[in-house]
């Protein structure tokens, strides 16, 4: 019954973790710690992430959390200054009841949103080692720390997709429903999901059979939107959310989800306000265009269409059945259910980024969806996620919020 539903906590799909200094070094043999990612500190009081020759800062703006807007700011930043939630999955969680947020899925920092770090390392079975003490501790410690409070997000070799797959199978077994991968590998040095001789085929049919979502964030391409070479960063910043959608039309128009009828997608921090006027565009593109790619014809040197049955292709039916869409506060998208569906909308928070709506997360969103039937708020608000990634959470806590 809709009175027995509590619409007074949500489920964040897209939040992130700043690895504290003892992820690798308390779980790769003691002869390779100085080799794993490590914490030092110069002679300012700055510490740097330390690994493979790289020296890595932590952005100001990754790490937000208890400054005011007029404080943000790119520059690096000591873990000193930092909120302890941006590292403390403890002290996390006292954020998380503070804001309204029952659990959270955390993309990781240094190794960038999908692994990129081991993936360009040059010792690649080191890299992997590291990749793996990295899934434990998300898993084990991280996750651990609060059973029910978050769900594990884990890496994957991307350069090596078979290894890749048993490491699915063996966070699989540890409870993991989720991993991440790129909105656009190509960028990456990688072979982009239409590849024809299906570099990512054992990817997507593992995650295909193990239930895993494959969870992409926006920049997980390593690249910056650029609408042209001196166009300002923040007109840049505005329209690059919207990349997620050409992560969307790739997948709609890849056959992924014809052989792979269980693989499903998440598409985190691009919102999804625009996603009907592509939706819609998609099908008039099918409509008219498809006839003359069916027959191998090529224009302007645009690849064709490959192995997808063009005529049976049921975009709307697959993007129900295969996309979910990540919203922050947009007021578009909620404008738009019906033609996004419900069931394929879910909340994020971007604790502790600078898009980040802490501590008002739950209000910012009952904002946007009181309007709505007491189901679809629920749908919404975290009944979504828990499908996705099924995932059940703790009870909520009994506290009182300011």
């Amino acid at each position: 019954m809709s009175s027995e539903l509590n619409l007074d906590w949500m489920i964040s799909v897209d939040d992130h973790v700043l690895e504290p200094p003892n992820v690798w070094v308390d779980r790769v043999p003691s002869k390779d710690r100085d080799r794993a990612p490590h914490m030092e500190a110069d002679d300012s009081g700055m510490d740097y992430w330390v690994y493979d020759g790289k020296k890595l800062p932590s952005s100001g703006l990754s790490a937000v959390v208890g400054k005011s807007k007029e404080e943000f700011s790119p520059e690096p930043v000591p873990y000193s200054e930092m909120a302890p939630g941006c590292y403390d999955a403890t002290a996390r969680v006292a954020d998380m009841n503070r804001a309204g947020v029952l659990a959270s899925l955390c993309f990781p920092s240094v190794t960038r949103f999908c692994g990129q770090l081991f993936y360009e390392a040059s010792d690649r079975e080191f890299g992997f080692t590291c990749l793996q003490a990295y899934n434990d501790w998300m898993i084990e410690e991280w996750c651990g720390a609060a059973p029910g409070r978050y769900i594990p997000l884990i890496l994957i070799p991307l350069w090596d997709p078979m290894l890749a797959t048993k490491e699915m199978e063996r966070c699989a077994d540890k409870g993991a429903t989720s991993f991440a991968f790129s909105e656009n590998p190509e960028p990456l040095g990688l072979p982009t999901i239409h590849d024809l001789d299906g570099y990512w085929d054992p990817v997507m049919a593992a995650a295909n059979d193990l239930e895993m979502v494959v969870s992409m964030h926006v920049g997980s391409s390593s690249t910056l939107p650029q609408i042209c070479s001196n166009a300002p960063f923040m007109a840049n910043l505005t329209w690059g959310a919207t990349r997620t959608s050409g992560t969307m039309l790739s997948f709609l128009f890849s056959g992924l989800f014809q052989r792979f009828p269980k693989l499903k997608i998440a598409l985190s921090e691009g919102e999804a306000g625009w996603a009907p006027y592509f939706l819609e565009r998609a099908e008039q593109v099918l409509d008219k265009q498809r006839h003359w790619v069916k027959r191998g014809q090529v224009f302007a040197d645009h690849a064709g269409s490959g192995a997808i049955d063009l005529d049976n292709l049921d975009l709307r039916g697959d993007f129900r059945d295969h996309i979910y869409l990540c919203i922050i506060d947009d007021a578009h998208a909620i404008a738009s259910l019906g033609e996004i569906p419900e069931d394929n909308l879910m909340c994020e928070t971007d604790y502790p980024h600078s898009d980040t709506t802490f501590p008002d997360s739950i209000q910012v969103v009952k904002n946007r969806i009181g309007h709505l039937s007491p189901e679809t708020q629920y749908k919404i608000l975290r009944g979504n996620a828990e499908r996705l990634y099924r995932f059940e959470p703790a009870e909520p806590p009994v506290l009182t919020r300011a």
